[in-house]
This record gives C-alpha cells, sequence and structure tokens, in this order.
C-alpha cells in the first residue's frame, strides 16, 4: 500500500497555524498525523486514496459554495469517458453521508440533506465575512464549504472520520489552495484554551458526549473573547432541568447519552460561562431530511423509527427533533 502523504496533504495548513501564532497546536497535530498515518494506518486507507487518485483532473474548475448543493464545474462539459471514471472515483468514497454536491453534472445524494440544516441555522449568524471558524464534527466538510461560500476569512473541520477526509479532500483537489481544511482529529484532541476562532459550530456532537457540560467548556476555550458558539443537538420536551438518558440504543445509535429540553440546554450554557444563549430553531428530522439514498446504500432514519408510530424511536423514546441555540463567549 502506497503510505498516504499527510505532509504534503496538510502543511498549508499547519504552516498557517505556525504563522499565526499557534505553533503548540501544530506541532501537537503533525505528532497525531504521524502516530494515525505512519504508525497505525487505517485498513481502508489504500483503497480511498487510490479512489481520490483516480479522480480525473479537470483545468480551470470553478466552484459555487453558496448553494444547496456544493457544486464543482468547467468551462467546457467533460466527456463521456470521463465524467465515467469521475463517477467511479466518487462511487469509491462511498457511502456519502452529508452534502449534497454535485461534481461536474455528477449529482451525489447523500444521505443527510445537510443544506436543509445550513438554511435553518444560516439566517441567525453573525456576518461570517473574514472569521476564523472551527467546525466540530464536520463530517465531509459540507457545512465548512457553505461557511467559506458566506465569506468566512478561514476554517477548519475537525472530524475524526478518515472517509469524511477523503471525501472533503475529492472536493479540495479542484479547488487549489483555498483557506478550508479538515483535520481528522477528536475535540478531545485540540489543546485545551485554544482561544482562536471568531466562530465554533458544534453541529450534531454534544448528544454523543459522555459529559455534554465537558464539551461546552471545550468549545468556550476554543474562542476568542466576544466569539459565537453556534451548537444544534438534539433535544426532547420537558421542564429546565430535564434531559432525557437512554437506556441502551437511542434511534439504534449507541452512542447517545443526554438529550436534554431546551430549557435545560440554556441552562447549560448559562452554567459554563456563555452569555446570551437563545434557541433560534427547533426542527424535527424527517425521512426526507435522512435517507438511504444511492450513494448512502445503508440503514437510515425510516429504519430506527416505530413502523407503527414514526414520531417514535424504535425503542419507544421521542424522534429526533433539533435544537439549535447561538451563545457568546464573555
Amino acid at each position: 500500500m502506497t503510505r498516504f502523504d499527510w505532509q504534503s496533504t496538510f502543511d498549508p495548513v499547519l504552516n498557517a497555524l505556525d504563522k499565526d501564532g499557534l505553533q503548540d497546536w501544530a506541532e501537537l497535530l503533525r505528532e497525531q498525523f504521524r502516530r494515525k498515518f505512519d504508525d497505525n494506518p487505517h485498513g481502508d486507507l489504500g483503497r480511498w486514496q487510490d479512489a481520490l487518485e483516480s479522480l480525473p483532473a479537470v483545468s480551470a474548475a470553478s466552484a459555487d459554495l453558496t448553494t444547496s448543493a456544493i457544486t464543482l464545474d468547467a468551462p467546457t462539459p467533460l466527456s463521456a469517458s470521463i465524467c465515467e471514471q469521475m463517477e467511479q472515483g466518487l462511487r469509491g468514497l462511498m457511502p456519502w453521508r452529508k452534502g449534497p454536491f454535485r461534481f461536474f453534472g455528477i449529482d451525489i445524494d447523500t444521505e443527510w440533506r445537510s443544506d436543509w440544516k445550513w438554511d435553518r441555522v444560516a439566517p441567525h449568524l453573525s456576518d461570517l465575512s473574514g472569521r476564523q471558524i472551527l467546525d466540530v464534527g464536520c463530517g465531509s466538510g459540507y457545512h465548512c464549504w457553505r461557511m467559506y461560500g458566506a465569506g468566512a476569512g478561514r476554517v477548519i473541520g475537525i472530524d475524526p472520520g478518515l472517509l469524511f477526509l477523503f471525501q472533503f479532500l475529492a472536493v479540495k483537489k479542484y479547488l487549489g489552495d483555498v483557506p478550508v481544511d479538515l483535520l481528522p482529529v477528536r475535540m478531545e484532541d485540540l489543546p485545551a484554551g485554544l482561544e482562536a476562532f471568531d466562530t465554533t459550530f458544534s453541529m450534531g456532537v454534544l448528544y454523543h458526549r459522555r459529559s455534554p457540560l465537558d464539551h461546552l467548556l471545550e468549545l468556550k476555550g476554543t474562542l476568542r473573547r466576544g466569539g459565537e458558539l453556534v451548537l444544534e443537538t438534539l433535544v426532547v420536551d420537558g421542564p429546565e432541568g430535564y434531559s432525557l438518558m437512554p437506556e441502551d440504543r437511542y434511534g439504534q445509535m449507541r452512542n447517545v447519552w443526554f438529550l436534554p429540553s431546551c430549557d435545560t440546554l440554556l441552562r447549560w450554557l448559562q452554567r459554563t460561562g456563555f452569555r446570551d444563549a437563545r434557541v433560534v430553531d427547533v426542527s424535527v428530522t424527517t425521512t426526507e431530511e435522512q435517507r438511504s439514498t444511492d450513494w448512502m446504500r445503508f440503514n437510515s432514519l425510516q429504519d430506527f423509527l416505530d413502523p407503527e408510530d414514526p414520531s417514535r424511536t424504535i425503542e419507544g423514546y421521542p424522534g429526533p427533533r433539533r435544537a439549535t441555540v447561538i451563545a457568546t463567549k464573555p
């Protein structure tokens, strides 16, 4: 197996961190990447790398990062053989969970309509122009591209999933040296108290954490003073102080720990030192927003709900409802 050249992949962002006074973080990342890619490489790494490298070069590619699908285009239509090569390479990176994407006329219908989430969140954001942004649990980076399309100065997404990394690199392959990067690390791998970002997003992460308050404190530590937290998580109905802790699985997910009421979530933010916390959206997740597709052929939300009562999960809990909260670090 050809070793993944993580140095050339990540050197631009690591050098940028060095220049921004974040040398300690950059050096920590170099050591983490050495362990991840050199000492203990993932068994599918070679297959994903082959798929990425098989994607054909396209001269003068352009991108539209402001529409529902992240759209890559070329000055002239690609030939049928190049399109076939492109699709084969992209299918080598299945399953595609977060999107949608459009590669030179090839539509990737992802499991999640992540554009719907963006459309709910975007109207409530501060102007992202020039901001340094961290996207925690970014998946394949769909929202990172939308943030950059909204004017962000630099976007760094973090997610430990290596397939997500290669899906992200499939887009970046055609965009060149843009200040958008995905680092395959976990939130707990970041140094405490970075205070390097103007806006930090954590969407779909909090309920996966055994200690939600610790996660909120970690997020707070990434922000500069006056920085904005954008948090989206599963919630349930209930009074302040109430949260649901599943007995085992929730919607067939094992790693779901706490689903608070909205008032409890606001209290958590207040107790962890945020101010001006406000719920800006509450939405039920439907089988139109999350579903199996030709690009993600495994079970999806419809398989995780009670077939007799789709308002509840297959375990009998209230069905998935998500709240978005925005708060400020004093």
